[in-house]
């Protein structure tokens, strides 16, 4: 099988000329590597870029933090020896770059590998580094890499005016169906994020493909997405994020398991199994997490075994699950109430979702077919500028 060839490649082999020589900035993560597993950091120096400083998004360069754990301001790279300026500290003014560590630059590489949904938040680092970099006149270098969940497929509904976060600044559907190369052309070309704008595209890449497909190696881009099973599953099963159930973290399968202390598997199991949800099964079972909710212990819920990726749509799923721990365990369901993602006056649930009509749905245990028509009629309307946006 002919692979893919991400965006990084393209640069270091078609068009070295934009780097050679050049003062250089690199926001990256450990997935920021090629089919042979050499990083960005390594591959650009070697082709004759001066790495002057690094950033690193969310959970850092090295990606050794775990979710919404802050990084410090600024460190030394143990290898190359060159400041990294963390992107994704203790107040959103620390998500974009300072002014100081992008003046000099004849450059900003941009090198993330994304998930396909619009919670994660290495898109958008791209889109506050770009316009950061406009203002300073820096020309910014975007290393296209595969969506893993097709560039075909949506799923969802668009963010409503008022709910925009790091976790989705701009009206993306929950599972967007774009590269990382698309998205910049998107907050570029239609939310107005100016800068000089290069996107390195990728060669072979065909918008049916899943990840597995493009015969590059799956390098986890962030500590609990360690494999794409959990990739399909994090445009739904995200949301528990908003609750004070367990999305699974602390377990070898987040996103794929999730419950609580007090749910009865059995019971949660068959309520899932009663919605009919296409390409997919529920599994009851027992977990104990080691970190983060529920840390040590016993909590009960469902693993999801996808049985059809073509069928299966996440989103649904995860709503499904969020009504059904209501229906079986009401005792147990608890909405996250602390801030999340620098936001502390809007719910979780409503930065995740969107906007306030699921939180409110759901809180009244409504027939939700209404609700899921409107979230198709948003995406039909999306469609047409998601196509100008497409590069393959």
């Amino acid at each position: 099988m002919s692979r893919v060839q991400t965006g990084l490649e393209t640069l270091i082999n078609d068009f070295p000329e934009k780097i050679r020589g050049a003062r250089i900035g690199v926001v990256c993560h450990p997935a920021s590597v090629d089919a042979e597993l050499r990083h960005a950091l390594d591959m650009l120096q070697a082709a004759g870029a001066r790495i002057v400083t690094i950033f690193g998004p969310e959970h850092g360069a090295r990606g050794e933090a775990q979710d919404m754990e802050g990084v410090a301001d600024l460190s030394l790279d143990p290898r190359l020896k060159v400041p990294v300026h963390s992107l994704y500290g203790a107040t959103f003014d620390s998500l974009t770059p300072r002014r100081e560590p992008l003046e000099g630059l004849d450059a900003l590489v941009i090198d993330l590998q994304d998930v396909g949904a619009r919670y994660y938040t290495f898109v958008w680092t791209m889109a506050l580094c770009m316009a950061a970099a406009g203002q300073v006149g820096v020309r910014v270098l975007v290393c296209d890499r595969p969506n893993p969940l097709d560039g075909l497929t949506t799923e969802g509904n668009l963010i409503k005016p008022g709910f925009e976060s790091f976790v989705g600044l701009y009206p993306l559907p929950n599972r967007h169906g774009l590269t990382p190369g698309e998205i910049a052309r998107y907050v570029q070309q239609r939310r107005g994020v100016e800068c000089e704008l290069d996107i390195l595209p990728l060669r072979g890449w065909r918008r049916e493909m899943y990840f597995e497909d493009t015969g590059l190696p799956w390098v986890y881009p962030s500590p609990n997405m360690p494999t794409l099973d959990t990739a399909l599953v994090y445009p739904g099963l995200c949301l528990v994020e908003a609750t004070e159930l367990s999305e699974g973290r602390g377990t070898c399968k987040p996103f794929e398991v999730a419950g609580a202390p007090g749910i009865d598997p059995e019971a949660l199991a068959a309520e899932l199994s009663r919605q009919n949800l296409a390409g997919c099964r529920f599994r009851p079972l027992y977990f104990r997490p080691q970190f983060q909710k529920h840390a040590g212990k016993t909590c009960g819920g469902v693993q999801i075994h996808i049985t059809d990726r073509r069928k299966f749509d996440a989103y649904a799923v995860g709503v499904a699950f969020l009504q059904s721990v209501r229906r079986v365990a009401p005792e147990v369901f608890a909405w996250r109430e602390k801030p999340y993602e620098f936001v502390a006056d809007i719910p979780a649930i409503d930065l995740l979702a969107g906007d306030d009509q699921l939180r409110r749905a759901l809180e009244r245990d409504a027939d939700l077919a209404d609700l899921a028509a409107e979230w198709a009629r948003e995406r039909a309307a999306f469609e047409e500028m998601r196509r100008e946006c497409w590069l393959y």
